[in-house]
């Protein structure tokens, strides 16, 4: 009776340091959590040297960074103006090479070839995602994705 009793005893122990660990940056599932909204400057944001002829999108609605096996899935939805614009990317200006611990991405989008209705968010809205392996995410602290009025960032 005293062993099962010890080991019981141990185990509770041991399993009441793990809320610590829960919180903590050393928790791979605390990675990224959610996203914070900035103002963008439309200047600056247009002012980048690019060979991409897409603009960027209106609005970034969300940013979710998925955890998979061997990466994550950096994952942002948009609002456009109108409906009809197709072809997103997330665009990198670095070569998916984090500056500062700061990974960039521009959310491009290409517009209607003809007008189009503006019609209701959900019709308008767009949906992107890219992969990005464990060695990529080295160095990474912070992701954002930057549309035109406004940016998103998530940060480990």
């Amino acid at each position: 009776m005293r062993k099962p009793l010890l080991v019981a005893m141990m185990v509770a122990l041991s399993l009441g340091g793990c809320a610590s660990v829960r919180s903590s940056r050393l928790n791979p599932f605390n990675w990224f959590g959610g996203s914070t909204q900035k103002a963008t400057d439309k200047l600056a944001a247009v002012a980048q040297v690019s060979t991409e002829h897409r603009p960027l999108v209106d609005t970034v609605e969300s940013l979710v960074i998925e955890k998979i096996p061997g990466g994550a899935i950096v994952r942002a939805t948009g609002l456009s103006a109108t409906q009809g614009y197709w072809d997103a990317a997330l665009i990198s200006d670095t070569g998916n090479v984090a500056v500062n611990g700061v990974l960039t991405y521009r959310f491009v989008i290409s517009p209607p070839a003809k007008a189009a209705a503006v019609s209701t968010p959900q019709s308008r809205e767009v949906t992107v995602a890219r992969y990005l392996t464990t060695i990529e995410l080295d160095s990474v602290r912070e992701i954002t994705v930057v549309g035109a009025s406004n940016s998103r960032s998530s940060r480990r």
